[in-house]
């Protein structure tokens, strides 16, 4: 029988409280847990994405090596924007399995955190060049306007959203190649992005041409494979 450690993720203490995501990513891990499989333990994390420290996933890691357990994840297309879960995860040598992407394995985890370490190391270099770039003009930084704290966490929550953004869309392209070197059709993996909560630059669903042009190599006859 195989037993599951099971990890769950919120950002903040009102989503705990309140179920909001924590029912869902419940529900998905459940209802992946066929018969023949036991989940011995569940790991609650309430953190924001400005914090490292997982002490939740420490601990959920230990006991899935003492219970020989594999570490489950409800939606590893959330988790993996976070370079310190995937260090964390990729060090421990622990097996695991996510929800939404089954298919993932070690190599997944490298390509997804070459990609979200490189993507912060260029937003932190873009915003310095930004920001140096409009003190050359003549602007003045650091104005008391914008020194506010509702200022502070507007322009982080705005930094947050492009980074996911852009990160979600090399996320979907590394996926979407994996999958086809897999031999997944583009309709299926058009289907696989879809599920996991993936969206196109235009913020629509993929189809099979949308996936195509994640995969330059493909085929125009195979579109409709």
């Amino acid at each position: 029988m195989i037993r599951y450690v099971a990890y769950f993720r919120v950002s903040t203490a009102r989503q705990g409280q309140s179920g909001l995501g924590l029912e869902a990513q419940q529900a998905a891990v459940r209802n992946f847990v066929d018969t023949e499989a036991s989940i011995v333990a569940e790991y609650v994390e309430i953190e924001s994405g400005r914090k490292n420290a997982r002490p939740q996933l420490q601990a959920a890691i230990t006991q899935a090596k003492q219970e020989n357990a594999v570490l489950l994840v409800a939606k590893l297309d959330r988790l993996a924007r976070n370079v310190a879960f995937l260090a964390t995860l990729m060090e421990s040598h622990v097996r695991f399995k996510a929800v939404d992407l089954p298919a993932a394995d070690e190599f997944t985890l490298h390509i997804l955190a070459a990609v979200a370490q490189k993507e912060a190391t260029a937003i932190s270099t873009r915003t310095r060049d930004a920001l140096a770039a409009k003190k050359a003009r003549g602007f003045q930084l650091g104005t008391p306007a914008n020194l506010t704290a509702d200022a502070r966490e507007k322009a982080l929550t705005s930094l947050q959203l492009n980074a996911q953004t852009n990160l979600n869309n090399r996320q979907a392209a590394q996926l979407a190649v994996l999958l086809r070197a897999t031999g997944v059709t583009l309709r299926e993996i058009a289907a696989r992005l879809n599920e996991s909560g993936y969206r196109t630059r235009r913020g629509k669903a993929f189809h099979p041409m949308g996936v195509r042009r994640l995969l330059p190599s493909v085929a125009p006859s195979a579109v409709n494979d």
